[in-house]
């Protein structure tokens, strides 16, 4: 795994994560506006992604320079803010890049230097579905897409890992390849930053199924 630099990124400042009845002539009633913040807060509920629903949760760092990549806890995949937490709890030399695949169709990629963190999602749609993916559009100030829209892009920063070996043009090809179900685009991805074979391993071993 190529050595991180402070290269261009986009940093984010992080933050710690009634039926009244009245009488009236009829002429004259009027109604109760409805308490429209308690469903819309009921309405963007989102159930936490099941344990069989979560492929992986995957952190890559370097240590005296050696690539190392290990398993995380599977709740993470539902926490963004968690997750990026932990990730800056490893001891790596510049940083730590956190993959989480969700149902074989949805993933997010962390990326976290410092107080300084990048995401990816790859497809928007899934703020709709997951909490960690509606995590990563409220990280961004990104407005959700409507929930029938058929088309949805990425949300994020195609670049992530650009000084790692992976252009925003090759990000973006993976991501639009529908043959590749999300684990195996995270896999494609960790071949091109060179820690394939570590990745996969983990992957199976942590997350077996």
């Amino acid at each position: 795994m190529p050595d991180f630099d402070d290269d261009e990124y986009e940093s984010f400042d992080l933050e710690g994560p009634g039926d009244g009845t009245a009488e009236a002539d009829d002429s004259e009633a009027e109604l109760d506006e409805p308490d429209l913040d308690e469903g819309d807060d009921e309405d963007d509920e989102l159930e936490d992604a099941a344990p069989d629903e979560i492929d992986f949760v995957i952190a890559a760092y370097r240590e005296d320079g050696q690539p190392l990549v290990q398993a995380l806890q599977g709740p993470l995949a539902n926490d963004l803010d968690e997750l990026i937490v932990q990730l800056r709890r490893l001891p790596g030399d510049a940083g730590a890049v956190g993959f989480v695949s969700l149902v074989e169709e949805v993933f997010v990629i962390v990326r976290v230097r410092g107080q300084h963190v990048q995401v990816l999602l790859n497809d928007s749609g899934a703020a709709n579905e997951w909490p960690i993916a509606r995590d990563v559009a409220d990280l961004l100030n990104e407005e959700i897409p409507d929930p029938d829209e058929e088309e949805t892009e990425p949300m994020g920063d195609l670049g992530i890992l650009s000084d790692l070996g992976i252009s925003d043009f090759d990000m973006e090809t993976i991501i639009d390849n529908l043959d590749l179900s999300s684990d195996q685009m995270l896999a494609e991805i960790a071949d091109k930053i060179k820690i394939g074979p570590q990745f996969r391993k983990i992957a199976d071993a942590a997350f077996p199924g």
